[in-house]
């Protein structure tokens, strides 16, 4: 490839019409957050209008010049995740994780947002609920942002202990002792392996429907997504 241009692994976050047949797309790559315009996609024998479909893992070539936008010179599908589009739930999962990738990436492109994208729909695309996908989506998203849940110490400083009961401190944001708390070792256990393990070996878990719900529920509240 020329210097000046990209060949990257990519998923469409969102695509706007421009002008009489182009289309502008923002899209998380391997390479971070890229905004591209798709030349003619609009057209009817466009080449390129099969391989930048949303939920759909895109091979691009992208030449980068002195503009705000790159142009894409070259797509080709990689994996399709049909499956979403089947589910109104699925897709309604989906459809937030990207818009939320959109939303979190304006002001952090960490490398890690495709990662977890990729991770995300392919889980969707084969079943995984939906619900501990987003969980453990906004858990590692919080992470991937510099505002990690801190899973090992209370609002005091305090190693969390098995033994304990813990409440969660909403102004704080972070644990606190409660002798009638709701969260315990397990809880814990539960949330550090979603924080440091990859959502496949996380859906393979086998523990407590009543944990995972309260898992879940403590993510909703502890992150911003």
């Amino acid at each position: 490839m020329a210097g000046n241009d990209i060949r990257t692994l990519g998923y469409v976050l969102r695509r706007t019409n421009y002008g009489e047949a182009d289309r502008i797309l923002n899209l998380i790559t391997s390479n971070g957050k890229l905004s591209a315009i798709a030349k003619g996609v609009r057209k009817e024998k466009s080449k390129l209008a099969g391989s930048i479909e949303m939920f759909t893992l895109t091979d691009f070539n992208i030449h980068q010049g002195r503009s705000e936008f790159g142009i894409i010179t070259g797509a080709k599908m990689v994996e399709h995740y049909g499956e979403i589009l089947k589910d109104f739930n699925r897709l309604e999962k989906a459809s937030l994780i990207l818009k939320k990738i959109s939303l979190v990436s304006e002001n952090s492109d960490s490398p890690e947002y495709f990662k977890i994208v990729q991770q995300c729909l392919k889980g969707l695309n084969s079943g995984m609920d939906e619900e501990l996908v987003y969980g453990w989506f906004s858990l590692n998203v919080s992470r991937a942002m510099g505002e990690e849940v801190n899973l090992y110490r209370d609002v005091m400083g305090r190693k969390l202990l098995a033994e304990l009961k813990y409440g969660w401190d909403g102004l704080a944001g972070g644990f606190i002792e409660d002798t009638r708390g709701e969260y315990g070792e397990n809880e814990i256990k539960l949330l550090r392996m979603m924080a440091s393990t990859s959502l496949g070996v996380v859906n393979k878990v086998k523990a407590n429907e009543k944990i995972f719900l309260r898992v879940l529920s403590l993510i909703k509240i502890a992150t911003s997504l």
